[in-house]
């Protein structure tokens, strides 16, 4: 059930059964030369609503762009600094828990977001407990990272030998060529699989990993292998958002 494909008066039933809602989250990034710059946002957005379907939850908007300072020499990238994603995250949960949602499961498609959107649930706790005091509702958040769970992990290893990387992976190049089978790139890679190692800012990024890959083989990625991570990952998590939304 998806938030923006419903009425108020579909929200406000909705409301008398659960107070839980899944939050996709993305960014909108260069992934590599054959990966969609939309590629985090879509992930989570696919992977949100087959948890969605799972569990009868409502689904909230996707919030595509997060924060990719690092990706911002290729072109196309955008981002958001640390304190604005803080803000908007705090914005959506504050405007929704007015209503009556309480658990708000973020489903998350980008490693960058991480730090932000945790400082974010404590800004959220102590605006809740500020302004609302002892008659603030039960807010509760929670992040889970898509591509974290052993399930997934075991087929990524079935599915790529250890190809998998850290950016513009063959998992998720999959999942969005699965999404969207009319916009698969293709494109030369040397070596298949590109060198592995960290990196600091933008400009550090670009020159330590020239083409966007961080230790992955993006040309491995095939549809079929993204409905197969699809299909994992919305049953690993469905669990997870069942317990988190059970939780005494």
């Amino acid at each position: 059930m998806q938030l923006l494909l419903s009425t108020w008066a579909e929200a406000e039933a909705y409301l008398k059964t659960s107070k839980g809602i899944i939050m996709p989250i993305g960014s909108t990034e260069q992934h590599g030369p054959n990966g969609l710059i939309g590629t985090d946002a879509i992930c989570a957005e696919v992977i949100a609503r087959a948890v969605g379907d799972a569990t009868g939850a409502m689904v909230g908007p996707t919030i595509p762009v997060g924060m990719a300072v690092h990706h911002m020499e290729f072109a196309g990238s955008m981002t958001l600094k640390p304190s604005t994603l803080i803000a908007l995250l705090r914005d959506y949960v504050m405007s929704l828990s007015e209503h009556g949602f309480e658990r708000f499961f973020f489903i998350n498609g980008h490693g960058g977001n991480i730090p932000s959107v945790r400082a974010a649930f404590y800004e959220i706790y102590a605006d809740n407990r500020a302004q609302r005091g002892k008659d603030a509702p039960d807010l509760r958040c929670t992040l889970v990272n898509w591509w974290e769970n052993a399930d997934v992990g075991r087929l990524s290893k079935e599915l790529f030998a250890g190809k998998e990387g850290s950016h513009a992976t063959p998992s998720e190049v999959s999942v969005t060529q699965y999404a969207y089978p009319d916009a698969i790139k293709t494109a030369a890679m040397d070596p298949e699989t590109a060198e592995a190692g960290g990196f600091y800012d933008a400009r550090n990024f670009r020159r330590r990993h020239p083409d966007g890959r961080i230790g992955s083989a993006p040309g491995l990625a095939r549809p079929e292998h993204g409905q197969r991570l699809v299909e994992v990952a919305a049953a690993a998590i469905a669990r997870q958002y069942t317990a988190f939304v059970d939780e005494a």
